[in-house]
């Protein structure tokens, strides 16, 4: 069945005071860091009910939707480490799932078949990996081998490095009809939060002479494109659940989730990961993400 477009009216939700639930917190993450991280079940802080959620719980929530959207902060080991815990909990409830990447851009495809399917070796695909991606290889490997070794499907969601530093420099009306493809009008056009958000990240970052409306609008290339992207592999596959990995600020629920209300209402759900002083319970809300992961 196609995916009709229409645009959700979106709410926000308040903010509450998190003493209490921040010393569990940090009691539960001193916890699990003495346990063996392979070892340990999932557990999620559940933004709406304010509550830890563990177990069954946990797997239940995962479950509910076909696209779940788990953050990181690309150099972040434990960020991973965590994605993978999201991939394993439902793979180990006889899920049917596929993993979309923000790391890999749409026309390697091939590649990434091929190495699910056993047909590159480890050396093969690193080479094609890091011509998708600049972040080492070892912060990675571990989902996916997992991947591979369960045969679980792997969709490269990313538009082309030429096309995000076009619009970048020049701006989104600077590429032609080809290269915009299936992208819509990409404007710098958002809520006020998460344009102060992209001007965090344009602020802290040196851009030289960049223009930050250019510098906003390859931001919202990369939403729109992850968006498109995962709502057309789940069309073409109906039977499966999609956990999409993707930087943090393109999870967040006014990035790529706010991309795909607007095209067509399929459930989400979406976890960012427990960062210090950044993401916890004290600094996020559901209008934000729906859980937070622990390491």
């Amino acid at each position: 069945m196609p995916f009709h477009r229409h645009r959700p009216i979106m709410t926000p939700i308040g903010r509450k005071p998190f003493m209490v639930i921040l010393a569990i917190w940090a009691l539960l993450l001193a916890t699990a860091c003495r346990e063996p991280k392979t070892a340990a079940p999932l557990k999620l802080f559940d933004l709406q009910t304010q509550q830890f959620i563990a177990g069954v719980r946990a797997m239940d929530a995962l479950k509910r939707n076909r696209l779940v959207l788990v953050g990181e902060h690309h150099t972040n080991q434990g960020h991973h480490r965590a994605q993978l815990r999201v991939i394993q909990t439902l793979n180990e409830q006889s899920v049917p799932l596929s993993i979309g990447l923000e790391m890999f851009r749409k026309d390697s495809q091939a590649a990434l078949d091929q190495w699910v399917a056993g047909e590159l070796d480890e050396t093969a695909f690193v080479k094609i990996y890091l011509d998708n991606w600049n972040f080492p290889w070892s912060l990675y490997r571990s989902i996916f081998v997992y991947a591979r070794d369960m045969k679980i499907p792997l969709a490269g969601l990313n538009v082309s490095r030429e096309t995000t530093r076009q619009v970048a420099e020049q701006g989104f009306a600077s590429l032609s009809d080809r290269q915009r493809g299936e992208l819509e009008g990409v404007t710098c056009n958002v809520t006020r939060e998460y344009r102060d958000f992209i001007r965090s990240a344009f602020d802290a970052h040196g851009h030289g002479n960049m223009d930050f409306v250019h510098f906003c609008e390859a931001q919202l290339v990369w939403d729109t494109a992850m968006a498109i992207n995962s709502l057309d592999y789940l069309e073409r596959h109906p039977d499966r659940v999609m956990v999409l990995l993707a930087g943090s600020g393109h999870v967040r629920k006014m990035g790529v989730p706010f991309q795909i209300k607007s095209r067509f209402p399929i459930p989400t759900t979406v976890l960012l990961p427990h960062t210090p002083g950044i993401f916890e319970p004290a600094t996020l809300t559901s209008a934000d993400a729906d859980f937070i992961t622990t390491p």
